[in-house]
């Protein structure tokens, strides 16, 4: 789960699993796998920080070839 601040200032949780994309319209706009959509106050790369932050937590970027990685040490 990534926390996420609405434009009306308040916090909520999102499970980052199933976010499809994040852009910016110019406002960071989240879409889920689901189809809904947040407009939040936190900027896309904020956001995209939070996800990899999570997939780590989760070590689903434990696999050296996924995060980029040419050799394993």
């Amino acid at each position: 789960m990534i926390r996420v601040t609405r434009l009306n200032k308040t916090e909520f949780t999102l499970n980052a699993l199933y976010i499809e994309k994040v852009e910016s319209f110019p406002d960071t706009t989240i879409t889920l796998t689901t189809g809904t959509k947040y407009v939040v106050f936190d900027t896309v790369e904020e956001v995209n920080s939070r996800i990899i932050e999570f997939y780590k937590a989760v070590q689903l970027l434990s696999n050296p070839h996924i995060r980029g990685e040419e050799d394993e040490e």
